[in-house]
């Protein structure tokens, strides 16, 4: 590990830690899709522009369609300068550009591999990428079976003396505990698991890696961090957007599947997780698996008092219209699948034993933004708070997208000769405060895997354990007697009025965002 020394700015002074990446070869399976463009050699480009790409790295796109060398980095050329956070600079993707290959073969081809691995080894020598490989599976479930196998038939998953490696699986990682089971099984029987990343972008984005530095490096927090002094946790994630061209993929997960068991959970974990012994990966990950492991199974007529689902009809959002979920493209008109879902969850330790968290995730909603949201208790009924219309409670929210930064409310008096107390709040925010943009989570994410840090990539135990617990609400919604209602909520509208209720039955409602 490097140790970079603090900044010179004695207003900025600190230790920085950092793994510094080896120089290796990046394959990506599916190197024509979506991902690629938007993402990942965006993300990579930042990183050369950023000075952290290691000497001698090399990208080589992996995919079906008939292209050059030269085409491929001219589509990626374009897409970077689409897409780039940082803009684009013509001197940086010169340099960049020429570490850029396309390798076009059948994922089942056995002439393709034999020559992927031919060309890897050319690359090794004349690049100076040290023998040192990343596979990144950016394609559809169902072919990593065949990808994993033909890398194991052409010993390319098997690491020379001296050299690593790894492999990057994208979700849904199954789509249930049972198709997760056999993924993982899949993947492990070509990849030992220390060397497989599975990768959740929200773990990469800036704030999600704040929560333990808020928790654990400042004093104050961690003594408040339970049931004692916090009445209940809010983590929302909402969308804009509707399905966006991606109905027969969606109309078959749904929001439970498709945020909740890996975004909202994650997030869910670093929060409520107990102090690590360390900092080294699998540390952090044992403690986030205690407490997915601790989550109170929602069965049983839980699944309807704690569980609401819903779909979003016609609607209205910043003045435009928005189509009902049913009229998407590609969405079948009877669909019955949430695009909507709020939980009330409960982890059974005794630091969070009575108190609920509430996660709520949903399409069409007026605006798309992420946060964590931890309301503490207030404070005794004498004094300032004796009043017959009491004080506000004290929040403290952790915004992880957009405008990522940490706010506390606080009860404060207006200036005058009055006795008046309002609520004011206290904001950092990275933008202001640091002067500089957060990194995409693909930057992130791209530098661990290629330094060996798996701290914010998903362990097996971690993904079986999640869908343990979405597994028991998918059951009492599809193969119970009583199963629950779906509701339907305005586009443009923050759900519907059930959710409201749900909170509103224990005496709380859902924070204004």
């Amino acid at each position: 590990m490097t140790i970079e020394s603090p900044s010179s700015n004695p207003f900025r002074e600190g230790l920085t830690s950092r793994l510094m990446p080896q120089p290796c070869s990046i394959i990506i399976f599916g190197a024509t899709g979506d991902l690629t463009h938007r993402k990942l050699i965006p993300a990579l480009y930042n990183l050369a522009a950023e000075g952290d790409l290691p000497t001698g790295l090399s990208v080589v796109g992996f995919a079906r369609r008939e292209k050059t060398d030269e085409i491929f980095r001219k589509e990626m050329e374009e897409s970077t300068r689409k897409f780039s956070r940082s803009g684009f600079r013509d001197e940086i993707w010169d340099g960049f550009g020429q570490s850029i290959f396309y390798h076009q073969s059948e994922f089942s081809d056995d002439e393709g591999y034999r020559r992927l691995a031919e060309r890897l080894d050319t690359i090794d020598k004349e690049r100076g990428s040290l023998g040192n490989r990343l596979f990144y599976l950016s394609v559809a479930p169902s072919e990593f079976n065949g990808i994993l196998e033909k890398l194991a038939q052409f010993g390319l998953n098997k690491a020379r003396e001296g050299s690593w490696t790894r492999v990057i699986v994208e979700k849904p990682f199954g789509k249930d505990l049972s198709t997760a089971h056999a993924l993982n099984s899949v993947v492990n029987r070509s990849f030992h698991e220390r060397d497989t990343f599975r990768i959740d972008h929200y773990l990469g984005k800036e704030t999600a890696q704040n929560i333990m530095v808020l928790r654990f490096a400042n004093a104050i927090w961690e003594p408040l961090w339970n049931n004692k002094f916090i009445d209940h946790i809010q983590i929302t994630a909402s969308e804009a957007l509707g399905v966006e061209g991606r109905g027969p993929y969606y109309d078959q997960s749904g929001a439970l599947r498709d945020m909740v068991q890996n975004h909202l959970l994650q997030l869910l974990t670093l929060t409520c997780m107990e102090p690590p012994t360390d900092l080294s990966a699998d540390s952090v990950r044992d403690e986030k698996v205690k407490v997915l492991r601790s989550l109170r199974p929602i069965t049983g007529e839980m699944a309807v008092t704690d569980v609401i689902r819903a779909q979003y009809a016609e609607g209205s959002i910043n003045g435009n219209t928005a189509n009902a979920y049913r009229a998407e493209e590609r969405v079948n008109p009877q669909s019955m699948t949430e695009t909507y879902v709020a939980v009330k969850a409960h982890i059974d330790n005794w630091r969070w034993a009575g108190v609920p968290i509430y996660l709520r995730s949903g399409k069409r909603l007026p605006k798309a933004t992420t946060e964590i949201a931890v309301q503490f208790k207030s404070a005794p009924p004498v004094l300032f708070n004796k009043q017959t219309t009491g004080l506000g409670t004290n929040w403290l929210v952790i915004r992880i997208q957009p405008d990522e930064g940490i706010s506390l409310r606080m009860q404060s008096k207006v200036p005058g000769s009055a006795l008046r107390i309002e609520p004011v709040k206290m904001d950092f925010s990275y933008g202001t405060s640091f002067g500089k943009a957060s990194p995409e989570a693909y930057e992130r994410l791209l530098l661990d895997a290629m330094s060996g840090d798996a701290t914010l990539f998903a362990r097996r135990d971690e993904v079986e354990n999640a869908w343990r617990f979405i597994d028991c609400i998918e059951n009492a919604w599809h193969k119970s007697d009583n199963p629950p209602g779906l509701f339907l909520y305005e586009a443009g509208s923050w759900g519907p009025a059930e959710s409201d209720a749900m909170l509103e039955r224990d005496g709380r409602k859902w924070r204004r965002l």
